[in-house]
C-alpha cells in the first residue's frame, strides 16, 4: 500500500472510531519513520482499549511481518490495551483480528485473505460494542410491544434447532 493511501486508510479508521465515542489517535510517527515500534491508531472508550495495526490492499492478500505483529502484541501487553489487526479491502468496510487469529506463513510472517475477513473477521460494529446480533438466547429480552411475534419466531427458531420443523417449513411459518 502506498503511504498516501495508507495514510488516508488510517485517518478514515480514527474518524470512525471517534464517530463511534472511542477517545482515538494516530500514532505519530508509526511505521518507519521512528525506531521505536508503534501501532497505527490507539483507541478507548473507558471499557475497552485497542491498539491497532491498520492495513488495506486492493485485494490481494495482506501480509504482516512477523517482528511488527510481536511488535504490536508487546506495545499493547505495555500499555494495557487489546492488540488488533484492522484489514480493510477496496469497497468493503474494515475488519478487525486478534494476532493470533491471523493465519501464520512457514517463515512467520502473518497473512489475511480478503475471503477470511469478510467470513472470520470482527467487523466494525462488533469491535465498538455497537452490534444488533440477535442470539436465540436474547431474542425474548425486547420491548413487550413485540413479545408476542417475538415469542412465536423463538418457538419457530427452536423447533429447528431441535430438529422438530424443517428449514423450509420454519421459513413458510415466519412469513
Amino acid at each position: 500500500m502506498s503511504n498516501a493511501k495508507g495514510d488516508r486508510r488510517e485517518r478514515e479508521l480514527v474518524n470512525l472510531l471517534d464517530d463511534a465515542g472511542f477517545a482515538v489517535m494516530r500514532a505519530p510517527a508509526s511505521g518507519s519513520a521512528t525506531t521505536r515500534e508503534l501501532p497505527d491508531v490507539l483507541a478507548g472508550d473507558g471499557t475497552n482499549f485497542y491498539a491497532i495495526e491498520a492495513k488495506s490492499s486492493a485485494g490481494d492478500p495482506i501480509y504482516l511481518d512477523g517482528e511488527e505483529v510481536y511488535a504490536l502484541v508487546y506495545f499493547s501487553r505495555n500499555f494495557g490495551a487489546k492488540p488488533r489487526i484492522g484489514v480493510r479491502f477496496d469497497r468493503e468496510d474494515w475488519y478487525f483480528f486478534h494476532p493470533d487469529d491471523l493465519y501464520q506463513t512457514d517463515g512467520g510472517n502473518y497473512r489475511v485473505k480478503k475471503e477470511t475477513a469478510l467470513s472470520d473477521g470482527t467487523d466494525f460494529a462488533e469491535l465498538t460494542g455497537h452490534s444488533e446480533k440477535r442470539t436465540l438466547d436474547n431474542i425474548g429480552e425486547e420491548d413487550d410491544d413485540e413479545a408476542d411475534e417475538t415469542k412465536d419466531i423463538r418457538r419457530v427458531l427452536e423447533a429447528v434447532d431441535r430438529g422438530d420443523l424443517g428449514v423450509e417449513d420454519g421459513v413458510e411459518m415466519l412469513r
